[in-house]
């Protein structure tokens, strides 16, 4: 009546030091391509993968799951006899359920006063185009998964915050700011730096009773920090 597939992910490491995840789907055990084959022998069909698997490896016949669970993404389904060809990106708890991919490319655009970061499911997804849509936004590069937009739009898909300060990579000029303002508690968010938080913590040491967050990221290919904070419900 049905086929549940949960192939091994985890392979072991050269020289037998432990198990590392593995991420060519053919490398699973059983293979993906021998999961896909089973859950065509069944009406219906549920094969878990791992949250990374490659869309071009998702066969055209199923449906594709990413699900996470307060942010962190968990794992993947590909869903046999339901709907073929949909993608969607499922957020635990509630469950909040979005679906699309239709939304086209978005367009991107210089970084408005407010700043989306989609959950992870729906980076996974390829849905932040839909993401984008919802909050009437476009993104601050091409490359890179964070929504800007003039006006707030709170949405469950993805976190808001209130963007105050749009400087170019430069920490000699991010300790002034923070020095300047008081800020002690600093929360490091990256998305194509190659910088890591602790670094910059170590770097900026910022001390005082204030709080703010930084993105390390990139607007229209350079580097860039933004300074803000988590939007007001």
């Amino acid at each position: 009546d049905a086929v549940f597939v949960d192939p091994a992910r985890r392979g072991s490491r050269p020289g037998g030091a432990g198990r590392g995840r593995i991420f060519d789907p053919e490398a699973y055990s059983p293979p993906l391509s021998w999961a896909v084959e089973a859950a065509r022998t069944a009406p219906h069909a549920a094969l878990k993968v791992a949250p990374g698997v490659p869309h071009e490896s998702v066969p055209g016949d199923a449906e594709a799951e990413w699900i996470s669970d307060y942010g962190d993404v968990k794992e993947a389904v590909l869903w046999f006899g339901t709907d073929p060809g949909t993608v969607r990106a499922t957020l635990l708890p509630g469950p909040r359920t979005l679906t699309g991919g239709e939304a086209g490319d978005p367009a991107t655009g210089p970084v408005g006063p407010w700043l989306y970061e989609p959950d992870g499911a729906v980076i996974r997804a390829h849905l932040v185009a839909d993401v984008a849509a919802r909050v009437g936004g476009r993104l601050i590069d091409p490359t890179i998964a964070y929504v800007t937009s003039d006006r707030l739009h709170p949405t469950p898909y993805a976190t808001a915050y209130e963007i105050t300060d749009v400087l170019p990579f430069n920490l000699k000029k991010l300790r002034a700011l923070l020095r300047e303002r008081e800020v002690g508690v600093l929360t490091v968010k990256k998305r194509g730096s190659a910088v890591e938080p602790e670094e910059l913590r170590r770097k900026v040491k910022p001390q005082g009773p204030n709080a703010a967050t930084v993105f390390l990221t990139r607007v229209a290919g350079a580097p860039s920090m933004l300074v803000g904070r988590p939007a007001q419900a």
